[in-house]
């Protein structure tokens, strides 16, 4: 049983990288449009602590860069860590030779510089946009926006691995409990014969 849940526990990682917020697809060269360049990196930087507005940029992290790296695996992702809380959350995107146009709207209405961002390369431009206080949903809204990313959902196969992974867990719930009630049972039929047992010898020191 040990082994399945574990089976299952890696099973859903899968799952959850395959699908959710932030997977999707960045313009690469073959399909890059006019509006849309390819884009060729990310860094993203914010501090180890929540507080300070950071909260969204850590969870981004944890949830949407995974999704992201797993379906652009030739766009290089780094992350920087820091202990300033002060400096506000800094996502930077790199696009090969010029910026999308919403990128640099987004950019232009509070423009930033993110000193641990990598310098870009020849022929690359950058937009940095600025995280605090955002959500890790309107964070990728921005990136979506500026990037012009083709989200991915979820296969059908996956959606019925998903609701039968679901099912698993709610009827092991189900046994959990029916289990603990079973040991409870026990215990207090124990306790109830050991109180009878109390009372008897009670009796015969009478």
């Amino acid at each position: 049983m040990v082994n399945l849940f574990k089976r299952m526990r890696k099973l859903k990682t899968i799952l959850d990288i395959r699908a959710g917020t932030g997977a999707a697809i960045f313009p690469s060269t073959a399909s890059a449009t006019k509006e849309f360049p390819p884009v060729t990196r990310l860094h993203l930087t914010y501090a180890r602590k929540i507080y300070g507005g950071h909260q969204g940029a850590r969870h981004f992290w944890r949830s949407c860069l995974p999704r992201l790296k797993y379906h652009n695996p030739g766009v290089r992702m780094t992350v920087q860590q820091t202990d300033d809380q002060d400096t506000p959350p800094a996502l930077t995107i790199y696009f090969a030779e010029r910026l999308s146009s919403t990128a640099s709207a987004i950019v232009g209405a509070k423009k930033i510089t993110d000193k641990h961002a990598p310098a870009p390369a020849s022929g690359e431009q950058t937009a940095v946009v600025d995280l605090k206080d955002l959500s890790y949903k309107e964070i990728w809204s921005r990136v979506q926006a500026s990037t012009g990313a083709e989200e991915i959902p979820a296969s059908a196969e996956d959606e019925a691995e998903r609701k039968r992974l679901e099912a698993i867990t709610a009827k092991a719930g189900k046994d959990r409990e029916r289990i603990q009630g079973m040991r409870q049972a026990k215990k207090d039929q124990e306790r109830m014969l050991a109180e009878a047992r109390g009372e008897v010898e009670k009796l015969k020191q009478l």
